[in-house]
């Protein structure tokens, strides 16, 4: 079984930290981000995949 994640806030200092540790643990991470935040993705641009590869674990959705 897969173990899955959802991180509000995945932008902030704690919430991208915990994405990089849960991604290392093998967890797929889901992570929520305000509109307002969608210039600063500095602390996780990182962890980004290809969005073409099939094998992404980590998803990152912003709301309004």
């Amino acid at each position: 079984v897969e173990k899955t994640a959802l991180i509000t806030g995945i932008t902030g200092q704690d919430g991208a930290y915990l994405a990089e540790f849960l991604l290392d643990k093998g967890y797929i991470v889901h992570g929520i981000k305000r509109r307002s935040s969608s210039l600063n993705t500095g602390r996780i641009g990182h962890l980004y995949e290809d969005p073409h590869e099939s094998s992404g674990r980590f998803f990152c959705t912003m709301v309004i």
